[in-house]
């Protein structure tokens, strides 16, 4: 019995011990979370604060009551119909044009022998490592070359190539077993038949997390939009937003609300793919 009861007395200590460490974890994690979600609060709470509570020192956190000015003035001050266009246009030729380039290459890198391969993939993960600023001139160079100067493909022409895109992608084909590919190639099937049949359908989780990334990185994008486009009608929806910050003042509630409506289809695309976006980044790095 005595033995028993010291059995029971170590059990309970390691789970007293473990409950101890997930509440610590937990306190951690909602910590962080809150630190993280405090800009996207004090967001929504200047959007409807008055131009003096914004400006006011020390901070007014919560408004007196609801101002809608900030609304008003941003959809009087922007043609926001003709900046979502834009910007809708240019995040779908980005995304469409990166999966399909990132795909082919991520694919020709993981299951294809040629000379200079490793290589030719070393080169990809050294342009992860230099600032995207570093390509813009020649970025630049090219599109007016091109003379697609000021034109909405110009927008996504640049993010269409991504190294990133590329090592993630070759990371999920790398991860599926090689029987399949070999049971395709006996039933006689080439290698695009099985790219597209079956590569693509077991990768489609990395697929969905490049979706939303490229996305991400397309709809917030202001520095390139800024370079490449000169007529307001061409503008994306951070340069409209950009033109709202004057020289001696801003009017940060039309500038906090304009954010704010230009982060819902964000929101509603992460929503809807975040199941996979999560499983995409999980299972991207099983095998390297």
């Amino acid at each position: 019995s005595n033995a028993v009861y010291k059995g029971n007395g170590c059990s309970m200590g390691k789970t007293s011990s473990t409950g101890i460490r997930q509440l610590g974890l937990h306190i951690a994690l909602a910590t962080c979370s809150l630190f993280m979600i405090t800009p996207f609060i004090w967001q929504i709470l200047t959007a409807f604060k008055s131009v003096p509570e914004s400006r006011a020192v020390p901070p007014v956190i919560f408004p007196g009551e609801l101002h809608l000015e900030g609304f008003e003035h941003f959809f009087s001050a922007l043609p926001l119909g003709r900046l979502l266009t834009v910007s809708s246009l240019a995040l779908v030729f980005r995304v469409l044009g990166q999966v399909t380039v990132c795909s082919l290459a991520a694919y020709g890198f993981a299951r294809f022998r040629f000379p200079g391969r490793g290589l030719l993939f070393g080169l990809f993960l050294v342009m992860l490592m230099a600032p995207s600023q570093l390509f813009l001139i020649a970025q630049f160079t090219l599109v007016r070359d091109l003379h697609l100067l000021d034109t909405i493909p110009a927008i996504s022409l640049p993010g269409i190539f991504s190294a990133f895109g590329t090592f993630l992608l070759r990371q999920a084909f790398i991860s599926v077993p090689r029987e399949f590919e070999e049971a395709a190639r006996l039933d006689g099937a080439g290698a695009l038949r099985i790219f597209f049949t079956i590569m693509l359908p077991l990768t489609a989780p990395s697929l969905a997390a490049l979706t939303v990334l490229t996305a991400l990185y397309s709809w917030n994008d202001l520095l390139w939009p800024l370079v490449i486009t000169s007529s307001p009608e061409n503008m994306t929806l951070p340069v409209g937003l950009a033109t709202l910050q004057g020289q001696h003042g801003t009017d940060y509630p039309t500038l906090m609300a304009g954010s704010l409506l230009a982060s819902l289809p964000l929101i509603v695309i992460f929503v809807l793919l975040q199941k996979q976006f999560f499983e995409g980044i999980a299972s991207s790095g099983l095998k390297g």
